[in-house]
């Protein structure tokens, strides 16, 4: 893939005068399938390592977790104005490298998904579900039909294009990994155009690994 992307870009760069519009919409293309494709192998290498990866079990604050991942997104969109709720003191046991791995995926998502809302909203808060006490992360944005929900744990698979919203499809498949290393699970909740809910427990002593 990185041979492909190299000879594809200097072929653009330096011969790319002498093409048509066409010609350089071709290298364009290809291009843009390379970097594609070789987002999806780092994000499948990611996956791979995370059953690899020894679990470590330690008191972990998610609302500290939260709040720095929040401060990364505000960072990266500057542009952004999102009103991010966190609800404080939030203790929980586990390893704190992959939980915020599921706050990136889950918070990255909602932050995503409310691109297109004027006011967008999102919480992160402790809920009481069927099951028990949960973590839930919550937002007013995209939504998405619920008859599909059974994609959204498998890799590569999208309810949105990536023309609409950018992603590898590989982030929540990550999310139910660490999740049920933890003892846990990861179920959603969503209507299109009213926003989604991700929920998630983990077991009081952070699961077997």
């Amino acid at each position: 893939i990185r041979v492909v992307e190299g000879f594809t870009r200097i072929l653009k760069e330096d011969h790319g005068h002498v093409l048509d519009r066409i010609g350089n919409d071709h290298l364009d293309r290809v291009l843009g399938a390379a970097a594609r494709m070789s987002s999806m192998i780092d994000a499948l290498l990611g996956l791979s390592q995370l059953s690899a990866k020894p679990l470590e079990r330690q008191p972990v604050n998610l609302s500290q977790l939260a709040a720095y991942v929040a401060e990364d997104l505000r960072r990266q969109s500057p542009q952004r104005h999102v009103s991010l709720h966190i609800e404080p003191d939030m203790q929980v046991l586990g390893d704190p490298t992959l939980l915020r791995m599921v706050l990136e995926n889950l918070l990255g998502n909602a932050w995503k998904y409310t691109g297109k809302r004027s006011d967008a909203q999102i919480w992160f808060e402790r809920s009481t579900q069927e099951s028990g006490p949960a973590f839930t992360v919550r937002d007013n944005g995209a939504g998405f039909d619920m008859r599909f929900a059974d994609r959204l744990f498998s890799a590569f698979q999208r309810l949105h294009s990536a023309s609409e919203f950018q992603g590898t499809g590989v982030g929540l498949v990550s999310v139910r990994r660490i999740v049920r290393r933890h003892g846990g699970e990861i179920w959603a909740q969503a209507e299109p155009g009213e926003g989604a809910q991700f929920h998630f427990t983990l077991a009081p002593r952070g699961g077997a690994g």
